[in-house]
């Protein structure tokens, strides 16, 4: 008898689990067949500025970087400046020694021998005929072609020895103002390289031969930025456009700058057809730009100013239309209604908005849950 109860027991005790169960079950379909109430964020059009805007990378240089070359072979006997000191223009960088050759030594000093004979032979000449002058016997017609001849013998003379001097010494005794021994500065500036030492021979400039550079100098405060633009962009870039230019050298510093050139002319660099640009920089009298600069250049292609702006995340698309949805009601439950605008330019971001939406609307953005 006392089984027969514990055993009812256990199936009433049975029967109930199995009871629950099926009723979670059933609780368990019900609810996930109700219909998901979405919240979306609440977003507010707002006034602002939408440009688009391209970069170029590339480097800043002097607008003109001089090389100052020798205009006599020698070898460099002293260096008086070094690289970034300043130097005004007609001062003197380096100073070379003349080392002749030969056969123009020999040259020079031939010429020099021949015209002293000749000016004493044409000397004693002229002093005889100034005195046939003086006692009548010359007449003034034959005493100044003996003049003549004398004066420009004397002048020859004088021109050799100056030719000998400066194939010997590299400079003549009546002309050191303009000594080619001295290598001067033919602008002001600063010193940017001196890429010889003492005792480095050089070459002069002629039409043969580009010659030895002895300084680069440029006007530090005269610099232009020099990059390139891809080919898919460069159609939207004019001259006298604005750039803001950003130099990884000088952290947290913009500069800013006028494009002044676009190449009619493009090159390929790794792969693309790019385009040169350069732009004049505004650089502070408290700041100083090394040459050489790695930088990048933004420049605005378009700007809209004052214009009304959402998330370009919350517009729809439907062909050549545009729609936002637009908040009839927040409380107790959020209810939109599709709305046409007309948008203007987007940064990527945010869009323009011109027709359609004020900054007292109110419109979809993205859902921040997706259950009660």
């Amino acid at each position: 008898m006392k089984n027969r109860i514990v055993k009812k027991i256990m199936r009433i005790i049975l029967l109930c689990i199995i009871g629950i169960a099926v009723a979670g079950t059933f609780f368990f379909l019900w609810k996930k067949a109700q219909p998901v109430e979405i919240v979306y964020e609440i977003i507010v059009p707002s006034t602002g500025t939408v440009e688009t805007k391209t970069v170029a990378t590339g480097k800043v240089e002097p607008r003109y970087e001089i090389l100052i070359k020798p205009q006599i072979s020698g070898i460099i006997s002293e260096l008086l400046k070094e690289a970034g000191q300043d130097v005004k223009s007609g001062e003197i960088i380096a100073k070379v020694k003349v080392i002749p050759e030969m056969v123009q030594l020999n040259s020079a000093e031939s010429r020099v021998n021949i015209a002293g004979i000749n000016f004493k032979q044409v000397e004693t000449s002229f002093k005889r005929d100034e005195q046939l002058y003086g006692q009548g016997i010359l007449t003034a017609e034959e005493y100044d072609v003996s003049k003549a001849n004398y004066l420009k013998s004397k002048e020859e003379c004088e021109n050799a020895q100056n030719a000998l001097e400066i194939v010997r010494d590299g400079i003549a005794r009546n002309s050191k103002a303009a000594s080619t021994t001295q290598i001067r500065s033919t602008i002001t500036g600063m010193i940017l390289d001196i890429p010889v030492e003492v005792g480095n021979s050089v070459i002069q400039s002629n039409n043969f031969n580009d010659g030895t550079t002895i300084a680069a100098i440029a006007n530090m405060n005269d610099m232009i930025f020099k990059g390139y633009v891809d080919e898919t962009e460069i159609g939207r870039i004019n001259e006298g456009m604005s750039i803001k230019l950003t130099i990884g050298a000088l952290e947290n510093l913009t500069f800013d700058a006028l494009l002044e050139y676009v190449s009619p002319k493009g090159e390929e660099r790794n792969g693309a057809i790019q385009f040169e640009i350069k732009a004049a920089i505004k650089i502070p009298e408290s700041v100083f730009i090394r040459a050489g600069y790695s930088a990048n250049a933004e420049i605005v292609l378009k700007r809209a100013d004052n214009v009304v702006t959402i998330p370009e995340s919350a517009v729809q698309f439907s062909g050549d239309s545009t729609f936002v949805q637009a908040l009839v009601q927040e409380k107790p439950k959020q209810i939109f209604e599709k709305r046409p605008i007309k948008i203007g330019l987007s940064d990527g971001i945010k869009i323009e908005v011109s027709e359609g939406l004020t900054v007292d609307d109110k419109i979809q953005g993205s859902a921040i849950n997706t259950e009660n």
